[in-house]
């Protein structure tokens, strides 16, 4: 074995589940679904990193409990649907590093 360490590669969801999430019960997080409807190409969906936001019936669906509160959504949103901060002191995603 060579002097160098082999290590795995790891994928994505491999790593977030390591991390660890004090859920708030307010969201941080208030979407504007009328304002979605007249997006045509809706990145939040293409582009959360978490996968919190998805499609159902043509509608936007979006879910909270897992965002990594990097503000993807509310930069890339085109109708400025989206109402971000982030959660209150101590809730939200701790970060694990491994």
């Amino acid at each position: 074995m060579s002097t160098k360490e082999v290590r795995k590669k790891l994928r994505i969801e491999d790593i977030l589940n390591n991390n660890v999430w004090d859920v708030d019960y307010e969201a941080h997080i208030i979407v504007d679904t009328s304002k979605c409807a007249k997006c045509e190409y809706k990145p939040c969906v293409r582009l959360c990193p978490a996968e919190c936001y998805t499609m159902v019936d043509d509608k936007v669906l979006f879910s909270y409990e897992g965002c990594l509160e990097c503000g993807t959504c509310r930069i890339v949103c085109p109708e400025e649907a989206i109402t971000w901060r982030y959660p209150p002191s101590g809730r939200g995603i701790h970060f694990r590093f491994s």
